[in-house]
């Protein structure tokens, strides 16, 4: 009587970049350690694989990282120069009411580049404008002679950031007639 492992005999072509070198069929012996080595190969290609996709997950995680921590640093600088001119400002108390003024002026513009340059765009809309209830808040409706529902004055301009509302511009509506 035979054993198992004695009945075994793989088919030809079970492995076919491995042919038999003397013709015959492979023993068992020979089949294991071809499927050994073939398992090595493959289980080292998976923990090279799978370091990898650790090591991006890791970098992903870092820079994702980085951009929230360093998000405002674009903008802050932009509001730098805004700042020292309010500093110069106070540095200068003898300044007459002219210069003052003029002063305030000039860095209300570097503010407002400051703003655009970080996509912060002001929310005014001229009257008669149909109220959106998406940029605008409406604080009271007055009797006016335009159209119901739209824009009779702005109390308090209102910003976006790129497409999203920062604040809403505060408005007057027209009451229907």
């Amino acid at each position: 009587m035979t054993s198992p492992e004695q009945d075994f005999q793989p088919a030809a072509s079970a492995d076919p970049s491995s042919p038999p070198t003397d013709g015959a069929a492979p023993t068992a012996e020979q089949r294991l350690v071809e499927l050994e080595a073939r398992h090595t190969e493959v289980a080292d290609a998976y923990l090279r694989a799978k370091a990898e996709a650790e090591n991006t997950r890791r970098r992903a995680e870092e820079e994702i990282s980085k951009a929230r921590k360093y998000a405002i640093e674009s903008f802050a600088e932009s509001m730098l120069p805004v700042r020292d001119s309010l500093e110069a400002a106070i540095a200068m108390p003898d300044a007459k009411v002219e210069q003052v003024l003029e002063g305030v002026h000039a860095t209300l513009r570097q503010l407002t580049a400051a703003l655009e340059r970080n996509k912060v765009i002001a929310i005014a809309p001229p009257s008669g404008t149909k109220f959106d209830p998406h940029q605008h808040q409406a604080i009271s409706v007055v009797p006016a002679d335009q159209d119901a529902n739209t824009v009779v004055t702005v109390l308090q301009k209102g910003y976006l950031i790129s497409d999203r509302v920062l604040r809403p511009a505060l408005v007057t509506v027209a009451a229907p007639k």
